[in-house]
């Protein structure tokens, strides 16, 4: 037998939740359409079921404990989840919903420049893409995600999508002063903040150990990889990310040495969802899109 859950009461924790996101219990109660002394007291009564204090109050304003603020900060994204959540399920008795967690830059870079060609062959399933995928942990509201990995997350099914392999890119008017991979050392080599093993990594496959990537720093390989498209210097792509410009002639890549990452795209979902008939739609579609690149 499950044993029964034991929470809070809601009504205490929207209260919390939307006084420490708005900073007060008028602001509070104006979104809840109640009154702020009935905001006060449903956090009253949820500190004393707590056995926490979650605010200091002052004259004018509220200042989160140290409770609340870890309390705040895991609350409002299960709110937010039960939110699209409900929003999906309303959706379905009109229209089915596909959401989709993924990267900023694996979107941007990829899909979504090709799902039209979906929404065209599937025009009564409305697509959501959700900020995460390979960033954020899988969201329960979720129909797949796009990660990057060895394609073994526990608890989910994943097909491959993508061989994610390193390659240098610069604009074409940096191309043209290349001639071995030697002289990327004279060059700009732009850096991305979370993948500083790159530049290592090609550098040991293209057969240059010494090569150092010092220029400037990005948060996203898409931001590195526009830099790059202005002239600014040299960008370490990553498979699919950079196909699109190179085949469009915005980026160049001066040498073919490519370094397999140990990592590549899957699409990932749980056994659960594996029947429902808009994520087979999304799964075939892009499992063929995945085979022209």
């Amino acid at each position: 037998m499950v044993a029964p859950r034991r929470l809070p009461p809601l009504n205490g924790l929207r209260a919390f939740e939307a006084a420490a996101r708005a900073g007060s219990f008028v602001a509070a109660a104006a979104e809840l359409h109640v009154s702020p002394a009935a905001v006060s007291r449903l956090v009253r009564l949820l500190e004393e079921r707590l056995g926490v204090a979650l605010f200091e109050r002052h004259a004018n304003r509220l200042t989160p404990t140290a409770a609340g603020t870890a309390f705040h900060a895991g609350l409002t994204p299960l709110f937010d989840s039960l939110a699209r959540l409900t929003a999906e399920v309303v959706a379905r008795h009109e229209r089915p919903v596909l959401t989709i967690g993924v990267g900023p830059t694996f979107a941007i870079r990829w899909l979504i420049p090709r799902l039209a060609a979906f929404t065209r062959n599937h025009p009564n399933i409305e697509v959501r893409i959700a900020t995460g995928g390979s960033t954020v942990p899988y969201a329960e509201d979720w129909h797949c995600g796009i990660r990057l990995g060895g394609g073994d997350w526990p608890g989910f099914l994943a097909d491959h999508l993508v061989q994610a392999d390193l390659l240098p890119v610069c604009a074409p008017a940096v191309a043209a002063r290349l001639r071995a991979p030697a002289d990327l050392a004279a060059e700009t080599l732009l850096r991305v903040a979370h993948a500083a093993e790159d530049w290592t990594a090609w550098a040991e496959a293209a057969g240059l150990p010494g090569l150092r990537a010092t220029g400037p720093v990005f948060q996203f390989y898409g931001q590195a990889q526009q830099a790059a498209v202005d002239g600014m210097g040299i960008a370490m792509g990553i498979r699919p990310y950079i196909d699109d410009d190179v085949a469009a002639g915005r980026l160049v890549a001066p040498f073919t040495v490519p370094a397999p990452w140990q990592r590549d795209w899957y699409l990932v979902y749980r056994p659960d969802r594996a029947r429902d008939p808009v994520l087979q739609a999304f799964r075939a579609w892009i499992l063929a899109m995945a085979q022209v690149v």
